[in-house]
């Protein structure tokens, strides 16, 4: 295989284009959406080469492509977005990642920060004493093998059985939580024991629950039907399928490694693992996936029920008093069957987003009745220090990205780079100072989460709105943070 030619072409102000032949044997060109003040890092993180390398995979359409938060992961990029035709194309658990449906809860509340700001730290408090986090944490909510099955099979549904969330609140999910046609038995036991006793948990690493002022509104008309406005205190939850969703991929790579001798095909790295759609290996990967990404949606959701009964205490009112209703539930790592045109036909894909997230636009059917004349809400948080975003999806993200937009900020540093660079100092002090009460279970948790360890959310969020892949509707700034 020849040396891989990495060399970018600009396409317009926040496209640019890996061109045929940057990597041997790729199908379609790769596409990165950045401004120029982005690119170094993107180069030097080597994740073009990944871009370049999905490009290569069977059955790809359109083009491989990349969003501003782009870095290095497991076979593809995260922050990469690939489709595939349904009968000539592959699916690959390194598309997905281990976090499967790692995903952003946004609830808004008619609560403003000027009324609690003094509050934040007590409340930080009860947040963090009520929703179970850090490694391996375990939550109050113990499953049975048959609620099991059914958390993985029905999703977030299961909360509203139970009379833990309510229907209101499917209705604000993708998918309204749960994708159908998950089947427990592509589940291993190991991974269902790992799924046991982790419903309702926020785990470590990135993930967080943040108490945040919307501090900025940029379309009026939009923010005031997602329930947004000026001053206002909102809360994120960032996870995903914990442990379960990691189990799965590891599971699932090993049956991929042996369909790709079996399909014989080529790849240009084996990370990049997968099997033909329609095969066995195929189907049942999917299925297994599905199983991990209701259990994420189901997860969140738990949390979202710990966030209210926390904040309803403190505050000694119901959360329905206080207004605390679900904005919006999206997915990060995930791949769906969807409907898009392709040279002048609507035709059914099986799009990979890892590290991204969907952005339909104004009319999708699949955008609730609330929210279908402006567009599905896009959820970015950024890091803990600076800002997150709202946005809405556009019809253009539908032309030109299948229907997707970026996750995040995208990390700067690895773990390990971070905590070298911040060693001895206290970074709870350093975000005190920044106005952000901290709580955070891991040892090295705050160090590794530092803002300089991820990419300026500003500049992330102005590329994809410079694209027209999405459009900002309000600015959020964190108040209080916990993390695993």
């Amino acid at each position: 295989m020849g040396k891989p030619n990495l060399t970018l072409r600009q396409i317009d102000t926040f496209r640019w284009q890996l061109p045929l032949g940057s990597v041997e044997g790729m199908r379609v060109p790769g596409e990165i959406i950045a401004s120029e003040k982005m690119l170094s890092h993107i180069v030097s993180d080597n994740a073009l080469k990944q871009v370049a390398n999905v490009a290569t995979l069977p059955g790809i359409v359109g083009a491989s492509m990349a969003m501003p938060d782009i870095h290095w992961g497991y076979g593809f990029p995260i922050g990469g977005v690939a489709a595939f035709d349904l009968d000539e194309g592959v699916v690959s658990p390194g598309g997905v990642g281990y976090d499967i449906n790692c995903g952003v809860s946004l609830l808004r509340s008619d609560l403003t920060a000027k009324d609690v700001r003094k509050q934040i730290p007590k409340m930080v408090d009860a947040l963090y004493n009520t929703v179970p986090c850090g490694v391996g944490s375990h939550g109050s909510i113990r499953l049975s093998d048959k609620d099991l099955i059914n958390v993985l099979t029905e999703g977030a549904q299961w909360l509203v059985d139970n009379s833990l969330a309510e229907e209101d609140d499917l209705v604000h999910m993708e998918e309204n939580g749960c994708m159908t046609g998950g089947d427990p038995s592509q589940v291993s036991p190991r991974a269902r024991e790992r799924a046991q006793r982790q419903l309702g948990t926020l785990g470590s690493g990135n993930h967080f629950l943040e108490i945040q002022e919307v501090t900025d509104i940029y379309d009026e008309q939009v923010a005031a039907a997602f329930g947004l406005f000026k001053g206002q205190m909102v809360v994120m939850i960032h996870s995903g399928s914990r442990g379960m969703g990691h189990q799965i991929c590891q599971d699932q790579l090993k049956i991929m490694q042996q369909a790709v001798r079996k399909y014989e095909l080529d790849l240009p790295d084996r990370q990049l693992a997968c099997a033909p759609i329609q095969s066995k290996e195929g189907q049942n990967y999917l299925s297994a996936m599905k199983c991990g990404a209701n259990f994420a949606w189901a997860n969140r959701l738990a949390m979202t029920s710990l966030v209210r009964e926390a904040l309803s205490s403190h505050f000694g009112k119901s959360w329905e008093k206080l207004g605390m209703k679900m904005v919006w539930d999206v997915a990060h790592n995930i791949a769906k069957i969807e409907s898009f045109e392709v040279d002048g036909k609507q035709k059914k894909l099986c799009v990979h987003r890892k590290g991204a997230t969907r952005a339909f636009g104004p009319g999708h059917p699949s955008i609730p009745n609330n929210y279908r004349k402006y567009g599905q809400p896009v959820i970015i948080p950024g890091d803990m220090g600076r800002a997150s975003f709202v946005l809405v999806g556009t019809g253009k993200a539908e032309t030109t990205t299948f229907g997707s937009s970026c996750h995040g900020a995208g990390r700067m540093m690895s773990r390990k780079a971070a905590i070298r660079a911040t060693k001895g100092e206290d970074i709870k002090q350093r975000m005190a100072k920044l106005g952000v009460a901290i709580r955070s279970k891991g040892k090295f948790t705050l160090h590794e989460e530092v803002p300089e360890a991820y990419k300026n959310i500003h500049q992330v969020v102005d590329a994809v709105q410079g694209a027209g892949i999405s459009r900002k509707v309000a600015r959020m700034k964190p108040l209080g943070t916990v993390k695993g």
